[in-house]
């Protein structure tokens, strides 16, 4: 008798922690077989294709500020690269010609060299000077003439070099926000949904969680190179300003000289 008791509560035992077994195995798996058929669920695709309409407005805001910050990094890269090759190539021909008093030929290799910000300021200077230089002796007054004409040419080439800057800028500072406001959006859809689903579990709330995050991180994405590219192309400018003065002080020292050669004479 004691036998038989011990063997059927060894059965029941034995029954009892598989079934436990079982019963804990159960929800693991199905948590898993859930977070798998989310993980489907929830790609990238699925992402794009359930975006509210106010998420699809801000992402085709941010694309199309995108587009315009690269069209203006490309042109401007062009831009300031050919300034700096022709000024390189202009700058030991014209002061050959400069030392040896050859104006005219100075002036014609200024012509050749239409991107050369250093190109343009000298021409602007030579041509006042050969306009005046045609009369009597130089005077102060017409130095100073030319001393306007450098500076307007330097003014002009200046605004030139930083077109499309603001532009960059603009996107800069305000690409975050616009993807900020994207991420008001995804939230209160997230919210909404929890509300609308009478639960807080994740599934009420991931899809506008995900939209939110995403205009967010698309608007960074826009901004940090439109800052990056617009402080590297400031300095950039700014170089060129500083050469297009050297070049115009240099010119007026050449100018003041001639001057001197001609009372000398």
């Amino acid at each position: 008798m004691t036998t038989l008791m011990t063997s059927l509560l060894g059965t029941k035992t034995l029954g009892l922690l598989l079934f436990l077994q079982d019963a804990a195995a159960q929800p693991a798996g199905g948590a898993n077989q859930e977070g798998n058929n989310m993980a489907n669920a929830f790609t990238m695709r699925e992402m794009i294709h359930n975006l509210g309409p106010v998420a699809i407005g801000v992402i085709a805001v941010l694309l199309i500020m995108s587009m315009y910050s690269i069209a203006v990094m490309v042109e401007r890269f062009l831009t300031y690269r050919a300034a700096k090759q022709q000024s390189r190539e202009f700058a030991p021909r014209v002061a050959q010609a400069l030392k040896n008093d050859r104006i005219d030929e100075a002036i014609t290799i200024a012509d050749k060299h239409k991107k050369s910000h250093l190109a343009m300021v000298v021409n602007a200077g030579l041509h006042e000077f050969r306009a005046h230089e045609s009369g009597a002796d130089l005077s102060g007054e017409e130095i100073d003439a030319s001393k306007r004409a450098l500076q307007r040419a330097i003014a002009i080439k200046s605004a030139e070099f930083r077109r499309g800057l603001s532009g960059l800028a603009t996107i800069g500072s305000t690409a975050p926000f616009v993807g900020l406001f994207g991420t008001v959006f995804g939230i209160i859809a997230a919210f909404t949904g929890m509300k609308n689903a009478e639960s807080a579990g994740i599934g009420a709330v991931a899809g506008g969680i995900a939209e939110a995050l995403l205009t967010t991180a698309l608007g960074l994405a826009v901004a940090v190179p439109a800052v990056w590219v617009f402080n590297y192309f400031t300095g950039k400018v700014d170089g060129f300003v500083i050469e297009m003065d050297n070049s115009a002080s240099e010119l007026i020292d050449y100018f003041i000289k001639n001057r001197t050669r001609q009372l000398k004479a």
